[in-house]
């Protein structure tokens, strides 16, 4: 009975699955090459107040985290724990936000403009954790409990009012078009992503140069795209285009080419003619005026820091 019950269950959303959109776009044959299921990975609570922010600098510094119950002893505070605020303006029951100011140590470039991008973007924000005041009666500091926390909180940590995060409509599953080419609307990039990583997979989050001020909003999704051209922008994985694909039964071997290297006597693949390769989608958890934070739900193969996006009409 169970078995019949749960088979019930799931034939909707099978059916779902399987349907495509209204018309299959003109010059394509739907199979599962060509528009592979999403499946796609709804954000929970610590995804949507744990993903970090890149945006202009905060209006007020004056609220940090000066230490904790056993400071100097201790330097790192997590869920529960009593720490001591500095600042002015506290009031019992009032709740914040834990953020970091973050600086890359590394200073590397994933792609070419990476730094100059993410500084014309703004600041990069680590999200710690949401606290709550508990006790004002020292006229200096106050006192307040970690309600939760995404990581450890230091002292020097800034408090910025906390504010409800709307969450992202629940998808049912739906088709992914891999080849689709460019569709004229609103697209931007992959400036960076959370802890600074670079290639990322379903749950990752990535920081994008597009905002509230181009009409983009909270549950909006975008396909990261990115041009078979690429390669040639990497200059260790550019060398594949000097590896030979001919087999001794070929009269010419054919030359993939990047549009700056010579062909020889038979066949010329410009790779840039290729167009474009859908790698995954991205779910739209917050905005800024200039900026977006967003989580991957869906990849077909890594997600790079410097992909573009475009907004996604499915």
């Amino acid at each position: 009975m169970k078995k019949a019950v749960l088979l019930l269950v799931l034939l909707p959303a099978v059916a779902l699955a399987q349907q495509g959109p209204a018309s299959d776009p003109a010059g394509t044959v739907p199979t599962s090459v060509t528009f592979p299921t999403e499946r796609v990975q709804t954000p929970t609570a610590a995804d949507l107040y744990c993903a970090g922010f890149v945006s202009k600098k905060i209006d007020s510094r004056s609220k940090y985290v000066a230490g904790g119950w056993d400071s100097p002893f201790t330097a790192r505070y997590a869920t529960n724990d009593p720490i001591y605020l500095h600042g002015k303006g506290y009031e019992a029951g009032q709740e914040y936000t834990v953020v970091r100011e973050l600086v890359d140590p590394n200073q590397f470039e994933f792609y070419k403009g990476q730094i100059a991008a993410v500084k014309a973007a703004g600041q990069a924000y680590a999200e710690l954790g949401r606290v709550q005041i508990v006790d004002t009666r020292n006229n200096k500091m106050a006192i307040a409990r970690i309600e939760f926390s995404c990581d450890n909180v230091l002292p020097g940590d800034y408090l910025i009012p906390f504010v409800e995060k709307p969450v992202a409509a629940f998808h049912l599953p739906m088709r992914f078009d891999r080849f689709a080419p460019p569709n004229g609307q609103l697209s931007g990039r992959i400036i960076m992503a959370k802890d600074f990583d670079t290639e990322l997979g379903t749950g990752g989050k990535v920081y994008l140069n597009i905002g509230a001020n181009q009409g983009l909003k909270v549950g909006d999704f975008l396909r990261a795209e990115r041009s078979f051209n690429h390669v040639a922008q990497d200059p260790v994985d550019s060398l594949s285009f000097r590896a030979s694909t001919v087999e001794p039964t070929q009269a010419h071997e054919t030359t993939m080419n990047p549009t700056f290297m010579a062909g020889g006597k038979g066949p010329i693949v410009h790779i840039a003619d290729m167009g474009q390769k859908g790698v995954g989608e991205i779910v739209i958890i917050g905005t800024t005026p200039t900026t977006a934070t967003g989580m991957i739900v869906f990849a077909l193969e890594p997600v790079y820091v410097g992909d573009r996006v475009e907004l996604d009409q499915q």
